[in-house]
Protein backbone atom coordinates (compact mmCIF):
# COMPACT_ATOMS: atom_id res chain seq x y z
CA UNK A 1 0.00 0.00 0.00
CA UNK A 2 1.41 3.26 -0.89
CA UNK A 3 -0.08 6.40 1.31
CA UNK A 4 -1.01 9.49 -0.44
CA UNK A 5 2.32 12.05 -0.90
CA UNK A 6 1.06 14.63 1.28
CA UNK A 7 1.88 11.85 3.90
CA UNK A 8 5.25 11.22 3.12
CA UNK A 9 5.97 15.02 2.50
CA UNK A 10 5.27 15.71 6.07
CA UNK A 11 7.11 12.88 7.33
CA UNK A 12 10.20 12.30 5.20
CA UNK A 13 11.52 9.77 7.45
CA UNK A 14 8.94 7.05 7.82
CA UNK A 15 7.94 4.46 5.14
CA UNK A 16 4.81 4.90 3.09
CA UNK A 17 3.24 2.28 5.31
CA UNK A 18 4.08 3.33 9.00
CA UNK A 19 2.61 6.37 9.74
CA UNK A 20 3.61 8.79 13.19
CA UNK A 21 1.27 8.10 16.29
CA UNK A 22 1.10 8.38 19.72
CA UNK A 23 1.42 4.69 21.19
CA UNK A 24 2.09 2.73 24.34
CA UNK A 25 3.92 0.02 25.20
CA UNK A 26 2.34 -0.29 28.95
CA UNK A 27 -0.43 0.41 31.02
CA UNK A 28 0.07 3.82 33.39
CA UNK A 29 -0.23 7.57 33.55
CA UNK A 30 0.43 9.52 30.36
CA UNK A 31 4.07 9.56 30.01
CA UNK A 32 3.94 6.13 28.96
CA UNK A 33 2.13 7.44 26.15
CA UNK A 34 4.93 8.83 23.69
CA UNK A 35 5.19 10.16 19.59
CA UNK A 36 6.49 7.31 17.47
CA UNK A 37 4.96 5.40 14.97
CA UNK A 38 2.57 2.60 13.43
CA UNK A 39 1.97 0.39 10.54
CA UNK A 40 -1.16 1.02 8.83
CA UNK A 41 -2.94 -1.86 6.14
CA UNK A 42 -4.63 -1.62 3.16
CA UNK A 43 -8.12 -1.63 4.15
CA UNK A 44 -9.91 -4.70 4.08
CA UNK A 45 -13.51 -6.00 2.84
CA UNK A 46 -16.31 -3.33 4.37
CA UNK A 47 -13.05 -1.05 6.23
CA UNK A 48 -11.63 2.06 4.81
CA UNK A 49 -8.45 4.28 5.17
CA UNK A 50 -8.79 7.23 7.17
CA UNK A 51 -7.04 10.76 7.63
CA UNK A 52 -7.54 12.16 10.86
CA UNK A 53 -8.59 16.08 10.76
CA UNK A 54 -9.36 15.79 14.95
CA UNK A 55 -8.88 13.34 17.38
CA UNK A 56 -11.56 14.00 20.94
CA UNK A 57 -10.54 12.18 23.64
CA UNK A 58 -12.66 10.90 26.29
CA UNK A 59 -12.59 9.24 29.91
CA UNK A 60 -12.68 6.18 28.46
CA UNK A 61 -9.07 6.48 26.78
CA UNK A 62 -7.35 7.31 30.03
CA UNK A 63 -9.39 3.70 31.71
CA UNK A 64 -7.82 1.66 28.89
CA UNK A 65 -4.20 3.86 29.11
CA UNK A 66 -3.99 2.84 32.65
CA UNK A 67 -5.62 -0.68 32.45
CA UNK A 68 -8.05 -0.35 35.11
CA UNK A 69 -10.28 -1.42 36.32
CA UNK A 70 -8.44 -4.77 35.69
CA UNK A 71 -11.32 -5.98 34.63
CA UNK A 72 -10.87 -4.28 31.03
CA UNK A 73 -7.34 -6.25 30.74
CA UNK A 74 -9.41 -9.15 29.93
CA UNK A 75 -10.69 -7.18 26.64
CA UNK A 76 -7.93 -4.91 25.82
CA UNK A 77 -4.98 -6.95 26.54
CA UNK A 78 -3.56 -8.55 29.77
CA UNK A 79 0.10 -6.86 29.49
CA UNK A 80 -0.53 -3.93 27.71
CA UNK A 81 -2.73 -2.53 24.95
CA UNK A 82 -3.50 -4.66 21.67
CA UNK A 83 -4.34 -1.04 20.34
CA UNK A 84 -1.24 0.73 21.44
CA UNK A 85 -3.08 4.13 20.47
CA UNK A 86 -5.60 5.59 22.12
CA UNK A 87 -8.64 7.97 20.88
CA UNK A 88 -11.92 6.75 19.78
CA UNK A 89 -13.43 9.32 18.49
CA UNK A 90 -12.26 10.95 14.64
CA UNK A 91 -13.16 13.37 12.23
CA UNK A 92 -11.60 12.00 9.24
CA UNK A 93 -11.54 12.26 5.35
CA UNK A 94 -11.69 8.82 3.52
CA UNK A 95 -8.39 8.34 1.23
CA UNK A 96 -8.74 4.28 -0.11
CA UNK A 97 -11.86 1.96 0.36
CA UNK A 98 -11.99 -1.68 0.54
CA UNK A 99 -14.11 -4.33 -1.18
CA UNK A 100 -17.89 -4.19 -0.89
CA UNK A 101 -17.51 -0.68 0.84
CA UNK A 102 -20.71 1.08 -0.94
CA UNK A 103 -21.91 4.72 0.11
CA UNK A 104 -18.31 6.15 0.99
CA UNK A 105 -15.42 7.34 -1.57
CA UNK A 106 -12.24 8.55 -1.31
CA UNK A 107 -12.10 12.51 -0.39
CA UNK A 108 -15.58 12.18 1.59
CA UNK A 109 -15.45 14.09 4.98
CA UNK A 110 -16.88 11.13 7.80
CA UNK A 111 -17.32 11.14 11.61
CA UNK A 112 -16.95 8.04 13.36
CA UNK A 113 -16.44 6.15 16.66
CA UNK A 114 -12.76 3.81 16.51
CA UNK A 115 -13.36 1.07 17.95
CA UNK A 116 -10.70 -0.16 20.70
CA UNK A 117 -9.02 3.35 19.73
CA UNK A 118 -6.00 4.60 16.85
CA UNK A 119 -7.40 8.54 16.65
CA UNK A 120 -3.73 9.90 18.04
CA UNK A 121 -2.37 9.07 14.78
CA UNK A 122 -2.50 10.58 10.94
CA UNK A 123 -4.09 7.41 9.70
CA UNK A 124 -6.59 4.61 10.84
CA UNK A 125 -8.10 1.96 9.26
CA UNK A 126 -11.90 1.74 10.50
CA UNK A 127 -15.07 -0.01 9.52
CA UNK A 128 -16.96 1.17 6.41
CA UNK A 129 -20.48 0.75 8.80
CA UNK A 130 -19.37 2.80 11.89
CA UNK A 131 -18.55 6.27 9.37
CA UNK A 132 -21.70 9.64 9.04
CA UNK A 133 -20.41 12.12 6.68
CA UNK A 134 -19.30 15.89 7.91
CA UNK A 135 -21.79 18.50 6.94
CA UNK A 136 -19.39 21.14 5.45
CA UNK A 137 -20.14 23.28 7.74
CA UNK A 138 -19.45 21.48 10.68
CA UNK A 139 -15.85 22.25 11.44
CA UNK A 140 -14.22 18.80 12.01
CA UNK A 141 -13.20 19.98 15.67
CA UNK A 142 -16.05 20.04 16.75
CA UNK A 143 -17.73 16.66 15.06
CA UNK A 144 -14.34 14.64 16.31
CA UNK A 145 -16.12 15.78 20.03
CA UNK A 146 -19.74 13.91 19.11
CA UNK A 147 -19.54 10.36 18.85
CA UNK A 148 -18.50 8.67 22.35
CA UNK A 149 -19.78 11.63 25.02
CA UNK A 150 -23.19 13.03 22.83
CA UNK A 151 -23.73 9.06 22.20
CA UNK A 152 -23.84 7.86 25.89
CA UNK A 153 -25.99 11.61 26.50
CA UNK A 154 -28.51 10.73 24.23
CA UNK A 155 -28.30 7.05 25.20
CA UNK A 156 -28.53 7.59 28.64
CA UNK A 157 -31.84 9.96 28.05
CA UNK A 158 -33.41 6.78 26.25
CA UNK A 159 -32.97 4.87 28.58
CA UNK A 160 -35.25 6.96 31.12
CA UNK A 161 -37.37 8.27 28.83
CA UNK A 162 -36.68 11.61 29.06
CA UNK A 163 -39.21 13.55 26.70
CA UNK A 164 -40.84 17.00 26.99
CA UNK A 165 -42.59 18.34 29.91
CA UNK A 166 -40.16 16.30 32.19
CA UNK A 167 -37.89 17.56 34.63
CA UNK A 168 -34.55 16.24 34.89
CA UNK A 169 -31.76 16.12 37.11
CA UNK A 170 -28.00 15.80 35.53
CA UNK A 171 -25.33 15.03 38.16
CA UNK A 172 -21.58 16.10 36.65
CA UNK A 173 -23.01 18.39 34.39
CA UNK A 174 -19.96 20.18 33.29
CA UNK A 175 -18.35 17.30 32.50
CA UNK A 176 -18.38 15.67 28.32
CA UNK A 177 -21.46 14.05 28.34
CA UNK A 178 -22.58 16.04 30.60
CA UNK A 179 -22.70 18.94 28.93
CA UNK A 180 -24.55 17.44 25.92
CA UNK A 181 -27.06 15.33 28.37
CA UNK A 182 -27.92 19.14 29.59
CA UNK A 183 -28.33 20.21 25.98
CA UNK A 184 -30.04 17.17 24.29
CA UNK A 185 -32.44 17.33 27.54
CA UNK A 186 -33.43 20.78 26.64
CA UNK A 187 -33.61 19.43 23.14
CA UNK A 188 -36.45 17.54 23.97
CA UNK A 189 -38.08 19.85 26.34
CA UNK A 190 -37.39 18.73 29.65
CA UNK A 191 -36.40 21.15 32.40
CA UNK A 192 -32.66 20.35 33.22
CA UNK A 193 -31.38 20.84 36.96
CA UNK A 194 -27.60 20.33 37.55
CA UNK A 195 -24.84 19.47 39.84
CA UNK A 196 -21.21 20.87 38.98
CA UNK A 197 -18.22 23.22 40.44
CA UNK A 198 -19.22 26.49 41.11
CA UNK A 199 -17.10 27.65 38.59
CA UNK A 200 -18.52 26.27 35.77
CA UNK A 201 -22.41 27.18 37.00
CA UNK A 202 -22.74 29.80 34.55
CA UNK A 203 -21.71 27.84 31.65
CA UNK A 204 -23.84 25.22 32.43
CA UNK A 205 -26.73 27.58 32.71
CA UNK A 206 -25.52 28.95 29.35
CA UNK A 207 -26.01 25.81 27.42
CA UNK A 208 -29.54 25.54 29.03
CA UNK A 209 -29.89 24.09 32.92
CA UNK A 210 -32.53 26.27 34.15
CA UNK A 211 -31.04 25.87 37.69
CA UNK A 212 -27.27 24.72 39.05
CA UNK A 213 -25.95 23.59 42.35
CA UNK A 214 -22.05 23.60 43.64
CA UNK A 215 -21.72 19.52 44.19
CA UNK A 216 -19.70 19.76 46.85
CA UNK A 217 -22.27 21.79 49.28
CA UNK A 218 -25.28 20.32 47.12
CA UNK A 219 -25.53 16.96 47.53
CA UNK A 220 -28.64 14.38 46.23
CA UNK A 221 -30.35 14.26 49.62
CA UNK A 222 -30.01 17.97 50.13
CA UNK A 223 -33.31 19.95 50.87
CA UNK A 224 -31.87 22.20 48.07
CA UNK A 225 -32.83 19.83 45.19
CA UNK A 226 -36.05 17.85 46.78
CA UNK A 227 -37.28 15.02 44.81
CA UNK A 228 -40.06 14.44 42.35
CA UNK A 229 -37.94 14.51 39.21
CA UNK A 230 -38.83 12.53 36.03
CA UNK A 231 -35.26 11.32 35.69
CA UNK A 232 -31.58 11.75 37.20
CA UNK A 233 -28.81 11.11 34.86
CA UNK A 234 -25.97 10.48 37.04
CA UNK A 235 -22.22 11.07 35.59
CA UNK A 236 -20.29 11.51 38.75
CA UNK A 237 -20.96 8.08 40.07
CA UNK A 238 -20.27 8.97 43.71
CA UNK A 239 -24.10 9.10 45.41
CA UNK A 240 -25.50 6.73 47.70
CA UNK A 241 -28.02 4.67 45.21
CA UNK A 242 -30.82 5.41 47.88
CA UNK A 243 -30.05 8.78 47.50
CA UNK A 244 -31.00 8.73 43.88
CA UNK A 245 -33.79 7.16 43.73
CA UNK A 246 -35.08 9.20 46.46
CA UNK A 247 -34.70 11.95 44.03
CA UNK A 248 -37.10 10.80 41.54
CA UNK A 249 -41.14 10.21 41.34
CA UNK A 250 -42.77 6.70 41.68
CA UNK A 251 -42.59 6.36 37.63
CA UNK A 252 -39.17 8.03 37.26
CA UNK A 253 -35.95 6.45 36.46
CA UNK A 254 -32.04 7.18 37.35
CA UNK A 255 -29.34 6.51 34.53
CA UNK A 256 -26.27 5.31 35.79
CA UNK A 257 -23.46 6.64 33.27
CA UNK A 258 -20.69 5.94 35.09
CA UNK A 259 -19.65 4.29 38.99
CA UNK A 260 -16.37 4.20 41.52
CA UNK A 261 -15.46 0.98 42.26
CA UNK A 262 -12.68 -1.00 43.09
CA UNK A 263 -9.38 -1.14 40.94
CA UNK A 264 -10.07 -4.75 40.22
CA UNK A 265 -13.93 -4.66 39.21
CA UNK A 266 -14.64 -0.99 39.08
CA UNK A 267 -18.15 -0.26 38.59
CA UNK A 268 -19.57 -4.03 38.26
CA UNK A 269 -20.43 -3.97 42.07
CA UNK A 270 -22.36 -0.66 41.88
CA UNK A 271 -24.25 -2.02 38.98
CA UNK A 272 -25.08 -5.15 40.54
CA UNK A 273 -26.19 -3.44 44.06
CA UNK A 274 -28.64 -1.55 41.67
CA UNK A 275 -30.08 -4.59 39.70
CA UNK A 276 -30.91 -5.66 43.20
CA UNK A 277 -32.56 -2.02 44.03
CA UNK A 278 -34.67 -1.86 41.03
CA UNK A 279 -36.53 -5.63 41.58
CA UNK A 280 -40.06 -4.62 41.61
CA UNK A 281 -39.25 -0.85 42.40
CA UNK A 282 -41.18 2.32 40.98
CA UNK A 283 -38.17 4.06 40.98
CA UNK A 284 -35.20 1.79 38.82
CA UNK A 285 -31.80 2.32 38.76
CA UNK A 286 -30.13 1.69 34.81
CA UNK A 287 -27.14 1.30 34.10
CA UNK A 288 -26.10 2.85 30.95
CA UNK A 289 -23.63 0.90 28.61
CA UNK A 290 -23.72 2.71 25.37
CA UNK A 291 -22.23 1.17 22.42
CA UNK A 292 -21.77 2.57 18.75
CA UNK A 293 -24.94 3.38 16.95
CA UNK A 294 -24.66 5.80 13.77
CA UNK A 295 -28.21 6.43 13.12
CA UNK A 296 -27.53 8.02 16.86
CA UNK A 297 -24.57 9.69 16.07
CA UNK A 298 -26.40 10.78 12.15
CA UNK A 299 -29.07 13.17 14.38
CA UNK A 300 -26.31 14.06 16.74
CA UNK A 301 -23.90 15.47 13.74
CA UNK A 302 -27.46 17.06 12.36
CA UNK A 303 -28.27 18.81 15.71
CA UNK A 304 -24.14 20.18 15.97
CA UNK A 305 -24.02 20.97 12.37
CA UNK A 306 -27.56 23.57 12.59
CA UNK A 307 -26.11 25.60 15.68
CA UNK A 308 -28.93 23.31 18.00
CA UNK A 309 -26.00 21.36 20.21
CA UNK A 310 -23.14 23.12 20.51
CA UNK A 311 -20.48 21.20 22.03
CA UNK A 312 -18.57 22.47 24.58
CA UNK A 313 -14.86 21.98 24.45
CA UNK A 314 -12.10 23.25 27.05
CA UNK A 315 -9.14 23.31 24.76
CA UNK A 316 -7.65 21.82 21.43
CA UNK A 317 -4.22 20.67 21.44
CA UNK A 318 -2.23 20.30 18.17
CA UNK A 319 -1.05 16.35 17.33
CA UNK A 320 2.33 17.36 18.82
CA UNK A 321 1.41 17.93 22.15
CA UNK A 322 -1.33 14.98 22.48
CA UNK A 323 0.41 13.75 25.52
CA UNK A 324 -0.55 17.07 27.30
CA UNK A 325 -4.00 16.70 26.14
CA UNK A 326 -3.97 12.73 27.83
CA UNK A 327 -2.09 14.26 31.20
CA UNK A 328 -4.61 16.99 31.39
CA UNK A 329 -7.35 14.06 30.98
CA UNK A 330 -5.82 12.25 33.41
CA UNK A 331 -6.11 14.90 36.00
CA UNK A 332 -9.68 14.86 36.17
CA UNK A 333 -12.61 17.65 36.26
CA UNK A 334 -11.93 18.72 31.95
CA UNK A 335 -14.81 21.16 31.33
CA UNK A 336 -16.62 19.61 28.41
CA UNK A 337 -14.50 17.84 26.12
CA UNK A 338 -10.54 17.89 24.73
CA UNK A 339 -9.80 17.31 21.11
CA UNK A 340 -6.25 16.76 19.12
CA UNK A 341 -5.91 18.51 15.60
CA UNK A 342 -3.74 16.56 13.10
CA UNK A 343 -0.68 17.91 11.92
Amino acid sequence: MTLPENHRADAPALSADTVPAWRQERYGEADVVAPGAVEVRAPRRGEVLLRLRATGLNNGDVRVMRGEPLLVRTVFGLRRPKQPVRGMDAAATVVAVGDGVTGFGVGDEVVCELPGGGGLATYVVAPAARLVRRPAGLDPTLAASLPVAAGTAWQALDRVGVTAGHRVLVIGASGGVGTFAVQLAVHRGAEVWALCGERNRSLVEGIGASRTFDYRSVQPGSEALGSGFDAVIDIAGTAPLRALQDLVRDGGAVALVSGEGGRVLGPIGRIFAASARSVRSKRPLRPVAAVAKTDVLSELVALAASGALRPVIERTYPFAEAGAALARLAEGHVVGKLVVTAP
